[in-house]
């Protein structure tokens, strides 16, 4: 079984119902609405379709809205595009508004931009594709010299290297699309250019004012989230290593060491967390990935990643389902490494709570005894989450009630969501264990490791354990 989850983002490739159920079909666990290319009707359209195609399969399949955050891009110009050569002077030019730029000025949608930035700092439009080298700053104007040129064309994206610029994370455009994840009830909402827990915060505060229980993933795209790792990952739910800006912020060579260090963290504060961007992007076109992006999903899945994202693959791909078989294989092959599935010992650690407890001795049960399944009866999904911050190859199955938990569990690696209800029985072991008999999840005279609360249906009440052999009259090993 495939532990590792699969995200695929949502576009004109893929928002028709059969395509959106091959996919569920081929393994999505999530998918990813972007709010920055669609209005209100436009998100519930997607996520409307979405969660039909998975009731279709007989699937919970989350739902992850992504905010567009505060994305700075240059205006447009005259002809469209403009060649720069290296030497050249560029004017970016915040006062511009809606003016077309001509050979030598293109506005910016930034207005801070001059207050941001100093003679010597470099700035990268198009992903990094050219580089800008600032030479004199007024009140709305910012002179750059090229350093590297190229064609650049309407709208591309800038970032400062080494981050710096100092616009909020919420927009006003952030703001409306949280109160359309609260209509649509995501379940995720992943908050873009987030700096720091203060940011985190403050969206929470709107989604709950909204009316959402929605986990917040923040997302690492900026040099100061990257220094502020630790706090974003006991602030949010999740974190994502989202490359693209990353990578043009603190240079493509401290990529590979900050997305270990993220993974790392994630795991030490038993964060969720994703890695994203041009997993397999040759697959826009090509029908079969790289051998180096084969080679990327795999190191991921060794690191311990919860989840690998599609973003164009499954959006404007011309074989979406296709790259999700792709990556499916992938992930599967590499967690057939040992690596994958040995427990991380924490003898030396106290546990934050009696349920944490509950959740490390079972995975360490379940892994001793070669246990077929773990069997967490949870409410609100956190058993099942602290079992799966164990690495453990014994597959960890949430049974609930809750449809709203069972869509976040699927978050989780090595996480199964499972309908239960916790009182269909005097004996909610035995019943549990009888569920994963009937969904096939095990076979009788398999060992399971039950946990459990004395009072069933009660958030955050796990407080026992019990170990049970699948098909045997009495139940109890």
């Amino acid at each position: 079984m495939r532990r590792t989850k699969i995200i695929a983002t949502l576009g004109p490739a893929s928002q028709d119902g059969p395509v959106l159920e091959a996919m569920v079909r081929a393994g999505v666990d999530l998918v990813r609405i972007n709010a920055a290319h669609g209005d209100r009707a436009h998100i519930e359209s997607l996520a409307r379709e979405a969660r039909a195609a998975a009731s279709r399969v007989g699937r919970d399949v989350g739902v992850l809205l992504d905010l567009a955050g505060p994305k700075i891009r240059i205006g447009r110009f005259r002809d469209g595009a403009l060649t720069l050569a290296e030497g050249d002077r560029l004017v970016l030019d915040t006062g511009l508004g809606d003016t077309p730029g001509d050979g030598g000025r293109v506005g910016v949608n930034y207005p801070e931009l001059p207050a941001d930035v100093r003679p010597g700092d470099r700035l990268l439009l198009d992903d990094g594709q050219l580089v800008l080298s600032v030479t004199a700053t007024t009140e709305t104007t910012v002179d750059c010299r090229v350093e590297t040129g190229g064609v650049l064309s309407d709208h591309k994206g800038l970032n400062r290297q080494g981050g710096g610029l100092s616009a909020a994370c919420l927009t006003a455009k952030d703001r409306d699309d949280i109160l359309t994840a609260a209509a649509i009830g995501a379940d995720y909402v992943a908050l873009s250019f987030a700096r720091d827990a203060g940011d985190v915060r403050e969206a929470r505060r709107l989604l709950q004012a909204a009316g959402s229980t929605a986990g917040i993933v923040a997302k690492i795209e900026r040099a100061e989230a990257l220094a502020n790792v630790h706090e974003l990952c006991t602030t949010a739910e999740g974190v994502m290593v989202a490359r693209g800006d990353l990578a043009v912020e603190i240079g493509d060579w401290e990529l590979a060491g900050a997305q270990k260090r993220i993974l790392r963290v994630a795991h030490e504060t038993k964060a969720v967390v994703i890695t994203a961007t041009q997993m397999m992007e040759s697959m826009v076109h090509s029908p079969v990935p790289t051998r180096a992006e084969v080679l990327d999903v795999a190191n991921a899945v060794l690191d311990g990643t919860d989840a690998v994202m599609l973003s164009a693959e499954s959006a404007v791909g011309r074989n979406p389902v296709r790259a999700i078989e792709a990556m499916a294989r992938v992930c599967v092959g590499a967690e057939q490494e040992r690596i994958t599935t040995r427990p991380r010992l924490r003898g030396d650690e106290r546990w934050a709570s009696v349920n944490e407890a509950l959740a490390m001795a079972a995975v360490y049960a379940a892994s001793g005894l070669g246990a077929r399944a773990i069997a967490a009866l949870t409410e609100s999904g956190t058993t099942a989450l602290l079992c799966s911050r164990v690495r453990t190859g014994v597959p960890i199955y949430a049974l609930t009630r809750n449809a709203r938990t069972r869509a976040r569990v699927t978050l989780m690696r090595g996480v199964v969501p499972v309908d239960f209800d916790p009182l269909a029985g005097p004996d909610v072991a035995r019943e549990a264990v009888r569920r994963l008999l009937a969904v096939g999840a095990v076979t009788a005279g398999d060992l399971v490791v039950v946990t459990r609360g004395d009072r069933g249906g009660v958030a955050g009440g796990t407080n026992a354990l019990k170990i049970v052999r699948a098909g045997e009259e009495d139940g109890a090993v």
